[in-house]
């Protein structure tokens, strides 16, 4: 509303169909778009085979790492994904955040632990991801609350009608960019996308809702390794859109992007100045 948030800055210049979406489609839950996908892991994983051998055996690369490092390259190389719709307006994130959620360990009764990571690809090298990830995960798994988590539990413990009220201010707050951003910052919700990986747990992937809350504008699910035509190892990746973000033609280049650095994982080593020469060529 007052053109100012502590954690994005205005998009200015927009064309008057983004610009008029969010008072036409309020609510992001109106505005889902919805792009399923198919991706070839048979390079990954013999990249992985062949990238392992020379990491901790206790911190392996997975398929997993590799599909969070095609995504920071994917939001690097198409800046517009990292927007965001609040107060009716458009908004350009200030850094790039991936939120990611994985179980304590694989079991039914298993905890869920939500992840939020601040990412650096201009800086980080893929293995300086992977740590990174590791570093935010262990102890997670290990049953050490993240300040989000701390939050939530305090929130639960108050008389039903005191937590509706405070969920809901702080909604209000965010909605005219009075939140503070040290209430953004570790919120999983606040952040440029969520991703899920059912196919740890031997599921296919799924289409995900967007969540009202925060600011994601993206969520993406990647689902089991399955044999696919000519044997050749799939897997398939599912992604819901709020479209007043950008709109299909240009959210469907990222996802492209996507997939075709995971088809050919030695873009994953690249630099972000390096992919924008390859593309430019």
């Amino acid at each position: 509303m007052f053109g100012r948030r502590p954690d994005a800055d205005l998009v200015r210049g927009a064309p008057a169909m983004r610009r008029i979406l969010p008072h036409v489609s309020p609510r992001r839950n109106e505005s889902l778009f919805f792009l399923p996908g198919e991706i070839e892991v048979e390079a990954a994983l013999e990249f992985l085979d062949k990238h392992n051998r020379t990491r901790p055996s206790e911190r392996p690369a997975t398929l997993f790492h590799l599909l969070l490092r095609a995504i920071e390259q994917g939001i690097v190389l198409h800046p517009h994904v990292n927007r965001f719709v609040k107060g009716g307006r458009l908004w350009e994130r200030r850094g790039i955040q991936v939120t990611f959620s994985a179980k304590r360990e694989l079991s039914n009764s298993a905890a869920l632990v939500t992840i939020k990571r601040q990412c650096d690809p201009e800086r980080e090298s893929l293995d300086e991801m992977i740590d990174g990830v590791y570093a935010l995960l262990q102890p997670a798994r290990r049953g050490v609350e993240s300040t989000s988590d701390k939050e939530t539990n305090l929130l639960v413990r108050l008389p039903n009608v005191i937590t509706g009220a405070l969920v809901r201010g702080a909604d209000v707050l965010d909605r005219f960019g009075l939140l503070p951003h040290a209430m953004i910052e570790p919120d999983p919700m606040f952040t440029s996308v969520f991703v899920a990986n059912l196919g740890s747990v031997g599921l296919d992937a799924g289409f995900h809702h967007l969540w009202e809350r925060g600011t994601c504008p993206a969520f993406g699910v990647m689902g089991r390794i399955k044999p696919g035509p000519a044997g050749r190892r799939i897997v398939n990746l599912c992604w819901t859109w709020d479209e007043r973000v950008e709109d299909g033609l240009y959210v469907s280049g990222f996802t492209n992007g996507v997939k075709e650095h995971l088809e050919n994982p030695e873009l994953l080593l690249a630099s972000p100045s390096e992919l924008r020469e390859r593309s430019d060529s």
